[in-house]
């Protein structure tokens, strides 16, 4: 799913979290991708993270990969960066990065497919502002309570009527879980 995409969203939260690469692993990729696509010809999607907080630093393994790596901020950061990084200044909306004028950047830059790998506070922002066409949810046949984290974090939503509306457009089996993959109603 990475290669097909033009950019990797993620939060400062999960590079703080997780310290990922976000990169497209040609060994991972199944033989006949591999077959179309030499190893020497792959392409990495632009990695853009969201840090409103200038929270994430050159010393993180997301800048330190091949490609480019796009920082979202809503204030200047003076700390010198890799000549692959280049900063995005996004105005503040509620208190957060305004997520639909950084789409409306993005897709001037082009970037018209996002993947996106990132915790339930980015996911729920991004459902809540209408901004998520598809969405890919694997499930486990495992239960966990109440004080596990959720996929999306949506205050204030109580009644299914108010729920972001999805319809099924696949489901399969991958091993023992099951792959939703549903597309806005």
């Amino acid at each position: 799913m990475r290669a097909q995409s033009h950019a990797i969203l993620t939060s400062s939260a999960t590079v703080l979290a997780d310290d990922p690469a976000l990169t497209v692993r040609w060994a991972e990729l199944d033989a006949s991708t591999q077959a179309s696509y030499p190893q020497e010809n792959l392409r990495q999607p632009v990695r853009i993270v969201i840090d409103s907080q200038n929270r994430v630093t050159p010393a993180h393994r997301i800048v330190q990969q091949p490609g480019e790596t796009w920082i979202a901020r809503t204030q200047e950061d003076s700390r010198a960066w890799p000549d692959s990084v280049r900063t995005i200044s996004v105005p503040a909306h509620n208190g957060h990065l305004d997520l639909v004028v950084l789409m409306m950047q993005l897709g001037r830059q082009q970037i018209n497919s996002i993947w996106v790998e990132a915790g339930p506070g980015l996911a729920g922002a991004l459902l809540q502002a209408g901004l998520v066409d598809e969405l890919i949810v694997y499930v486990a046949p495992k239960l966990l309570g109440t004080q596990a984290r959720g996929l999306c974090e949506l205050p204030g939503l109580e009644k299914l009527a108010d729920a972001p509306q999805f319809t099924f457009s696949e489901i399969r089996h991958v091993g023992p879980d099951v792959c939703l993959h549903m597309v806005s109603a």
